[in-house]
């Protein structure tokens, strides 16, 4: 897709711009009275304020709904925002197969803190990260939720499978008891009441244990005090409706093409009640389809001609970030006598 096609789709869905900006000249000291709604760890977050009370105020509003697609590195993230999207969700199943590997526990606590920081260094918008099951006992998950804050995330998401867990709509997959998954819970409600601010969203796959089990869960993870509930592979629009009720909270929802859920909009997600929508498999699927086929065209070109253009070598160095440092690069060449911007003295000597 050329540049030109970029945007020109607009995202269907508006939420009031509650980034916060220096209202002074940048680089020059001044006092900024900043006030951050909805709050909830000791050392509050900016980003993670964004990202509260998005959620809040689709929960709020039948007309809104954080729909995003998962995204699984600093490319693909910044691409995601920069077709308009509100948010990032740095989802395992996508962050896995940047590895190439299925979504079945191979990737662990310092693989995603590093896709968080690579990815928090490209957008401008609230990062949320997957954290899986926290990768060990409720002292590894209190860990894990203050390393995801300290990398740079908004949001961490905290399941209730057994580890190694893997995809909620693939085959195999086993919870924990309710003990451990409510101390898991808990242990990253106190990471975020004792340190710096993230939105905490609970995870439970008990579904395959029935209805009462998942609920049962997802209301003590909601007395616990998480922002929010993901009840994994609701199956149709009823149980869908159903659990968005009962919880009376922010819920976010899951479609995966073809997976276990009923393929929904982002539309009527929203009217039943949601809060947020991921499609985490939307980018792999276009990875594996789009590289797939360029390989195939690319062999095929070998004998007759030229190999296939996809994009022009302006649009690819743009895409990547090449324009950008070109620019900036050209701010800190040095002249004879100091920065050519004229900023600097010369070569830092007094």
């Amino acid at each position: 897709m050329s540049k030109s096609i970029v945007g020109s789709v607009p995202y269907p869905f508006q939420f009031e711009n509650n980034a916060i900006t220096k209202s002074g000249k940048p680089g020059v000291v001044s006092v900024e009275n900043i006030t951050l709604p909805n709050v909830r760890g000791r050392i509050p977050s900016i980003q993670t304020s964004r990202l509260r009370t998005m959620m809040l105020e689709a929960s709020r509003d039948p007309s809104k709904i954080l729909a995003h697609a998962c995204s699984y590195d600093g490319l693909s993230s910044r691409l995601v925002e920069e077709a308009g999207f509100p948010m990032i969700f740095l989802a395992g199943y996508p962050c896995a197969s940047s590895y190439g590997l299925p979504d079945t526990g191979y990737i662990a606590m310092a693989e995603m803190c590093d896709k968080i920081q690579e990815t928090v260094r490209q957008v401008s918008v609230p990062v949320m990260a997957d954290a899986d099951t926290g990768y060990g006992s409720p002292m590894n998950v209190k860990r894990t939720v203050q390393c995801f804050a300290d990398a740079g995330a908004a949001g961490i998401m905290v399941e209730d499978q057994t580890w190694p867990k893997r995809c909620g709509h693939t085959k195999g997959k086993a919870v924990v008891s309710r003990g451990e998954a409510y101390a898991r819970l808990q242990a990253a409600v106190d990471a975020r009441n004792e340190g710096k601010d993230i939105f905490i969203l609970a995870r439970t796959d008990a579904l395959i244990h029935g209805w009462d089990e998942a609920m049962t869960r997802a209301k003590e993870f909601k007395r616990i005090g998480v922002d929010a509930v993901f009840v994994e592979a609701l199956p149709d629009r009823e149980s869908m409706a159903k659990c968005v009720k009962e919880l009376d909270m922010p819920v976010f929802a899951n479609i995966i093409e073809g997976g276990k859920t009923e393929n929904l909009s982002a539309k009527d997600l929203a009217e039943l009640g949601f809060s947020a929508v991921a499609y985490p498999w939307t980018l792999v699927a276009a990875k594996l389809k789009s590289i797939r086929e360029t390989l195939e065209a690319l062999k095929k070109s070998m004998t007759v001609g030229a190999p296939p253009m996809i994009l022009s070598y302006s649009d690819v160095c743009e895409g990547v970030g090449f324009n950008k440092y070109w620019d900036e690069e050209e701010r800190y060449k040095f002249g004879e006598s100091g920065l050519l911007n004229g900023n600097a003295g010369t070569n830092g000597s007094s």
